[in-house]
């Protein structure tokens, strides 16, 4: 089933994913959904929270990304930590399902070590390079509570205020379904 996905502004894209046991009975149609409302919207990841669930989750699918360097990489990151990054930070435009139409440079370190779960709850501590680690940082932050756009600089994000608002307010123009922020 394809999920809404949460646009800017709804407060569960601020809350810090909570662990996940392995007796969550809801777990793996949540992931089949995740996979399915991901590639609905042309996505290379998705974070639980952006799909109103506020869990430690994401999926990632980095084969839209033609780069020889890497390795493609296609998997289910549950309870992840981050546990080491390193090597000079570098620029690359990032952008975000929950924040359409917008693009901005971010810096982050090139490599990575992280320790996950599977959707079958083995556990793996892997290193990443590149590409698939960037992909895999941005979706830990959402289920950290924070926002590709928390690395720009204030001035840019001032100057991003009123899309950021058109965007909480389902002004944006997507190809996917969105949940909009409850109006208070």
């Amino acid at each position: 089933m394809i999920l809404p996905i949460v646009a800017y502004g709804d407060p569960v894209l601020r809350k810090a994913g909570a662990k996940i046991d392995q007796h969550n009975k809801d777990l793996q149609a949540l992931i089949v959904n995740m996979w399915q409302t991901m590639y609905n919207a042309n996505g290379v990841g998705l974070a639980a929270p952006q799909v109103n669930k506020a869990v430690n989750l994401f999926i990632v699918d980095t084969e839209s990304f033609d780069d020889e360097r890497y390795p493609i990489i296609k998997k289910v990151f549950i309870n992840a930590e981050i546990l080491e990054e390193w090597g000079d930070e570098w620029d690359f435009e990032e952008g975000c399902l929950s924040i359409p139409n917008i693009r901005e440079n971010v810096s982050r370190r090139p490599h990575l070590r992280i320790r996950y779960q599977d959707e079958h709850f083995n556990t793996f501590e892997e290193e990443y390079s590149g590409i698939p680690a960037r992909v895999i940082q941005h979706e830990y932050d959402h289920c950290k509570g924070k926002l590709f756009i928390d690395y720009i600089s204030e001035l840019k994000r001032r100057l991003l205020k009123n899309k950021l608002l058109n965007i909480s307010k389902g002004g944006a123009k997507v190809d996917y379904k969105m949940r909009l922020p409850a109006n208070k």
